[in-house]
């Protein structure tokens, strides 16, 4: 069964960091390309970002020099490193993967997804 769980959301002040970790079972990451998602209320979701199999980054405009993609084929898992984070960033963030090795880090190209990690950030 192939599952992925999201951890190490929560609530922090502006200019905090958070690391998120996403959890794979039922299948091996490592062919896979892997992205972070996040939804705030009332907005759409929107690609934060994404690594391929062979570790070529991609990261939204409003995230760049604050937020660290990272991989570990070895324990099967995703993280993303939050760093000097803004009431913004708030959203519910999701980890996903797709087949479809690449940097198009939109939704409709990933095939598994995890469930979320809530991340607030409010003074």
């Amino acid at each position: 069964q192939v599952q992925l769980v999201e951890s190490g959301g929560g609530l922090v002040q502006p200019g905090a960091s958070l690391r998120l970790s996403c959890a794979a079972s039922g299948f091996p990451l490592d062919r896979y390309a892997l992205g972070w998602f996040r939804q705030a209320p009332g907005k759409e979701r929107e690609g934060v970002s994404c690594i391929s199999s062979s570790e070529d980054l991609y990261y939204a405009d409003d995230v760049k020099g604050r937020f660290t993609i990272s991989r570990d084929n070895a324990k099967n898992a995703l993280y993303l490193q939050m760093n000097s984070l803004k009431p913004e960033d708030t959203a519910v963030y999701v980890c996903a993967a797709s087949t479809v090795d690449s940097l198009l880090c939109s939704g409709a190209w990933y095939d598994h997804w995890g469930q979320g990690t809530q991340v607030t950030v409010s003074s």
